[in-house]
């Protein structure tokens, strides 16, 4: 990525004003000047060519409709942009993914932590594997593997973990991201 001086700046932020005072020309010349730049982090976040160019349609309306807040002395215009494309490729990602659990499931998930098959083969090799993956979850602390368990099976986001065991962000996200952590652990040790 090239570094831009601060005389690039100024014309950066010149052409984002033009932006805001929806000036045709120069909103052509902002997207020309930045598109590839936004598409390339828009396709290493999303690995998916058809969601970075919506992506990055998206980021060129979000920067449009917020130009006018804009302020030079916080960041340059590519960060600024480059951080409406992260936040763009993430939700783009979260709305692909499929809804989480509804509640009853995911009582049902906290409480059996899977069912067995028909397959005799197959529900000994499923029960080895729960069984380690319930050993390595009660390695954790009751508030941690629920977080983790809610988080991984039932396709919470961290908000929706908060939410739901009646507890802030940041907490839910701290259980989350040291829970995965602990399991990772375990895991690489006893694969050892």
């Amino acid at each position: 990525m090239a570094v831009f001086s601060r005389a690039d700046r100024a014309g950066d932020a010149a052409l984002l004003a033009g932006l805001a005072l929806d000036d045709a020309e120069v909103s052509v010349a902002f997207v020309r000047r930045f598109q590839r730049a936004v598409y390339g982090m828009a396709v290493s976040i999303t690995r998916d060519a058809g969601l970075a160019e919506d992506v990055s349609q998206e980021v060129f309306v979000r920067a449009w409709g917020a130009a006018a807040s804009y302020d030079i002395r916080r960041a340059s215009v590519l960060t600024w942009l480059l951080t409406i494309t992260r936040n763009a490729a993430i939700d783009a990602i979260r709305a692909r993914r499929p809804a989480p659990a509804d509640t009853e499931a995911l009582d049902q998930l906290l409480r059996d932590a899977g069912a067995p098959t028909e397959d005799p083969e197959e529900t000994a090799l499923h029960r080895v594997e729960t069984d380690r993956a319930i050993a390595h979850l009660h390695r954790l602390s009751p508030v941690q593997a629920r977080a983790v368990v809610l988080a991984v099976l039932g396709g919470c986001t961290a908000a929706e973990v908060a939410d739901r065991e009646g507890i802030p962000l940041g907490t839910a996200k701290t259980r989350i991201r040291d829970g995965l952590r602990r399991l990772r652990t375990e895991a690489e040790v006893s694969h050892d």
